[in-house]
C-alpha cells in the first residue's frame, strides 16, 4: 500500500502549486489600483475611512474598498462598478475615473460634485449606468458621452448643467432611460433621440427648453418605445387638436408642458 501512497504526492503538489499560482495571478490590475488609490487622495476622509489598504478588490484578509465591485478577467482583477454616493463629496469631478475601463456601473449621485464632466468620460466605452445626479455639476455636456455605446441608464438631474443636450446622445443605441430635469439646458430637444429604439423614458423638465412638440416628432417612425416623456415647465409648444396623441398614434401619457 505503501507505494500506492507515496505515487500521489506529484499530483498533489501539482495542484497545490496550480492553486498557488492562480491566487498570485489574481491581483488587481495595476492600471485599476493606480486610479483608485488617485480617487482615494481626491475624494477626502469621507470615504477614506472605509477604503482600508492599498488594494481596491480587497488583499489577504481586507475586504474590498466599499462601493468597490471587481471581477476576475484572465489572471487579474478589474473595478467594474464604483458606487460612492450620499457621502457629501466635495470638489471637481474625479478624473481618474475615467482611467477604470471596465467599469459597467458609475454612481457618484448626491453628491457636492462641482465643475464639469470631462471629455475623457468617453473612455468607458463599457459603462451602462450613469448617475450623477443631485450634485453641483455645471458647464455643458461633452458631445463624448456619445462614445458609450452600452450605456442603458443615465441620469444627470439636479445639476446645473447649461447649454444645448447633445444630439450625440442620439448616438447611444442601448440608452432606456435618460434623466435631464432640473437643469439649465437651453434650445431644443433633439429630435434625433427619436431615432433611439430602446428609450422608454425622457424626462427634460424645468429646464429652458424651446420649440414644438411637432419639431421634436418630425422624424418618421420616431421614438417606437417611449411611454413617458416629462417636459414639464419647459417652453415647449403645440400645435394641433389632439396634441397628445404623437408618433403612430403612441400615447404619452404623462406629458405636461407650458404653452408660450
Amino acid at each position: 500500500m505503501l507505494p500506492k501512497m507515496v505515487s500521489l504526492w506529484p499530483l498533489t503538489l501539482i495542484c497545490f502549486l496550480a492553486f498557488s499560482v492562480s491566487i498570485t495571478h489574481s491581483k488587481t490590475l495595476k492600471r485599476d489600483v493606480k486610479a483608485l488609490n488617485e480617487i482615494k487622495a481626491s475624494l477626502g476622509w469621507r470615504v477614506v475611512y472605509a477604503w482600508i489598504g492599498d488594494d481596491p478588490c480587497g488583499d489577504g484578509d481586507l475586504p474590498p474598498w466599499s462601493g468597490v465591485t471587481c471581477s476576475t478577467q484572465g489572471d487579474y482583477r478589474v473595478v467594474t462598478e464604483l458606487e460612492v454616493y450620499a457621502v457629501s463629496i466635495v470638489g471637481p469631478f474625479p478624473i481618474a475615473v475615467t482611467n477604470l475601463l471596465d467599469l459597467t456601473r458609475l454612481d457618484l449621485h448626491n453628491n457636492k460634485l462641482t465643475g464639469p464632466i470631462p471629455p475623457q468620460i468617453g473612455r468607458l466605452r463599457r459603462l451602462r449606468m450613469l448617475n450623477l445626479r443631485w450634485n453641483k455639476l455645471q458647464d455643458v455636456l461633452p458631445p463624448e458621452i456619445g462614445e458609450l455605446k452600452k450605456l442603458a441608464h443615465l441620469s444627470l438631474s439636479f445639476n446645473n448643467f447649461k447649454g444645448e443636450i447633445p444630439k450625440e446622445l442620439a448616438n447611444l443605441p442601448e440608452l432606456r432611460y435618460l434623466y435631464l430635469q432640473e437643469n439649465r439646458f437651453t434650445g431644443r430637444i433633439p429630435p434625433e433621440l427619436g431615432t433611439l429604439q430602446n428609450l422608454r423614458h425622457l424626462d427634460v423638465g424645468n429646464n429652458h427648453l424651446v420649440g414644438t412638440i411637432r419639431e421634436l416628432i418630425r422624424i418618421e417612425g420616431c421614438f417606437p418605445v417611449l411611454r413617458n416623456l416629462y417636459v414639464i415647465f419647459s417652453w415647449l409648444m403645440c400645435y394641433g387638436s389632439h396634441p397628445l396623441f404623437l408618433c403612430n398614434d403612441l400615447f404619452f401619457h404623462v406629458i405636461r408642458f407650458k404653452v408660450a
